[in-house]
């Protein structure tokens, strides 16, 4: 493989053909741990990708398993070798959403949903450092210097020549009025943010608060999708200490149906960039009231 090889998505995909491995020779996880005196939650980890799998396991999981097929054994002993180098982020230290970022890395499109600031990926450098700095205030200046230079690094993927990444970000009002840093800052985040908005391969769209209740209200969420049919999406929950990834089929056939339903109660593409519009011109006025309502709304 070449240098831009992700190792979070080998992982996947290593795991995926060992889950398949093991429920051709009907056997459960329990059984597994049983036979290779091992925890179950082992098994787990390995087979959703979330736990680095030496070749001397897939070695004894495939004799389990009664694979007989040496060629399919020592690629899948292969990619297990692979799996264990360093993606680009890795380089940057102890970075506690990798996981996510290697994900990230390898999808083709994502859906986005955030209630209150603007979604990372969308982040001007100056709007970016105070939301690190704001929301993670333990954090040393370098610490802080880090996480900043990862994030616009991430950014990468949303570039216009090559194949980017097709990005849909649902944005709630309190995400445009939240003042993040100052109302300079924000000026530039909004204007920024219709810039980007304006490329064929990302969609903005805001949910103004006269939607009253939706189902975004329980917080943020995202949809990761993959090119390789063998990569299932996955469901992204950000939490303060320990992110979730949920990949099982009624998951993330539920998710995309909330994110259905908060797409249609927000604003359109074109009326978005209209209510950033005023909102800018009220970050612009000298008697600034940040929590100020647009009278712009879905049925206007």
């Amino acid at each position: 493989m070449g240098v831009d090889i992700n190792p979070t998505v080998i992982r996947r995909r290593l795991g995926s053909e060992l889950r398949r491995l093991r429920q051709a020779g009907g056997m459960t996880t329990q059984q597994v741990a049983e036979r290779l005196l091992i925890s179950q939650p082992k098994i787990s980890l390995l087979e959703n990708g979330r736990r680095l799998i030496k070749p001397r396991d897939v070695r004894d999981l495939c004799r389990l398993y009664g694979v007989h097929d040496q060629r399919l054994v020592d690629d899948l002993m292969r990619l297990a070798g692979e799996s264990g180098r360093q993606g680009w982020w890795n380089t940057y230290g102890d970075i506690p959403y990798g996981a996510y970022i290697g994900l990230e890395a390898e999808a083709t499109a994502i859906r986005t949903y955030e209630p209150l600031v603007i979604p990372g990926l969308l982040q001007t450098p100056a709007y970016a450092r105070e939301v690190i700095a704001g929301t993670i205030p333990q954090a040393t200046v370098e610490q802080a210097a880090t996480r900043l230079r990862v994030r616009l690094r991430r950014q990468g993927r949303l570039g216009v020549g090559g194949d980017p990444l097709r990005l849909w970000a649902v944005l709630d009002e309190s995400a445009l009025r939240r003042v993040v840093g100052s109302r300079e800052i924000m000026r530039e985040q909004l204007e920024h943010l219709t810039h980007l908005g304006a490329r064929p391969h990302i969609t903005v769209q805001v949910l103004p608060h006269g939607v009253g209740a939706h189902p975004g209200v329980s917080g943020q969420f995202a949809l990761l999708e993959f090119a390789d049919a063998t990569d299932a999406s996955v469901v992204y929950l950000e939490r303060f200490t320990s992110d979730l990834y949920l990949e099982k089929r009624s998951d993330v056939r539920l998710y995309s149906d909330l994110y259905a339903h908060v797409q249609a109660r927000a604003l359109s593409p074109q009326r978005t960039v209209q209510f950033i519009t005023e909102t800018l011109k009220a970050y612009a006025d000298t008697e600034f009231v940040p929590n100020a309502g647009s009278s712009l709304r879905p049925d206007a």
